[in-house]
């Protein structure tokens, strides 16, 4: 069967070398090779990154199969999702702040912080009823009502790391979608959690190995429980080195990793920045 893979940047910065190594990889990996978008959220991703996606990943050259998917086209597949895991008693609302969360201590996470201590999700209906009439919130999946309705061992295929299984430390009760800040209405939602989204697009476009960095390894956790949820087929994964510069340091967009633009304005070819990595993609 041949591989499906996909890059699916959100278009909220330009393009560094680390990406160009995660979308290398990928188009490597698969015999079809898709593009996604994955703009989810209003505040931060622009018209101008999204088109340097576009130029950045032409200069390399990629090819990518057409039309690309814009998740911020599709929001209503989002809601439907949303609403089959709301029918089915495994949503709760949390009006908890990241500084609330963070003074209440939760357990180390990993890839978003710290993990959720339950602080809202033994509130009684009336006193949720009365917060989410004047208060903006998240809705978080109930991770153990989850694992009692799916009540069986989850496993996934890692191709660096072998045959996994779901580990409820992982497990944490994720955001899956949030009122819209600044509106007068506050039942307005805005079902666009990256988890949801991911693993809906994933199943929807027959994605068949997802390749990304390391350090998503503990949210594929999660992804394999809702694709379990949602009746989603869970693909391979691949969780491949995170590319890092000459003194170690990770390339990230959040510390200013040297976008690839600015390298091509110094001279740089692709195969100048491809050879950096050559290795690690045989």
């Amino acid at each position: 069967m041949e591989a499906v893979t996909r890059f699916a940047p959100s278009p909220t910065g330009y393009l560094h070398a680390g990406h160009a190594f995660s979308a290398l990889f990928a188009a490597k990996a698969g015999q079809r090779f898709l593009l996604r978008i994955e703009d989810i959220d209003p505040q931060r991703c622009r018209p101008e990154f999204e088109k340097a996606i576009y130029e950045d990943l032409a200069w390399l050259g990629l090819h990518w199969e057409c039309p690309v998917r814009c998740q911020s086209d599709h929001f209503p597949d989002y809601r439907k999702a949303l609403e089959s895991l709301e029918q089915r008693g495994l949503l709760y609302p949390c009006f908890c702040t990241r500084a609330d969360i963070a003074r209440a201590g939760g357990a180390p996470q990993g890839d978003y912080g710290p993990q959720y201590p339950g602080t809202c999700k033994h509130l009684s209906e009336p006193e949720r009823a009365e917060r989410k009439a004047t208060s903006p919130h998240a809705l978080r999946l109930d991770v153990d009502m989850a694992l009692k309705q799916i009540n069986r061992p989850l496993r996934w295929h890692d191709r660096a790391k072998g045959w996994q299984e779901t580990r409820r430390e992982y497990l944490d009760d994720v955001v899956l979608a949030r009122t819209l800040r600044g509106t007068n209405t506050a039942a307005q939602v805005l079902p666009a959690s990256y988890h949801l989204c991911v693993t809906h697009d994933d199943a929807l476009q027959g994605i068949t190995l997802v390749t990304r960095g390391e350090d998503l390894f503990t949210s594929t956790h999660i992804h394999c429980l809702l694709q379990n949820l949602m009746g989603w087929d869970t693909p391979d994964y691949h969780h491949h080195a995170l590319l890092a510069d000459s003194h170690g340091k990770r390339l990230a967009k959040r510390d200013n990793a040297p976008a690839l633009r600015e390298l091509r304005e110094q001279g740089l070819t692709p195969a100048q920045i491809m050879a950096n990595f050559q290795g690690l993609l045989s």
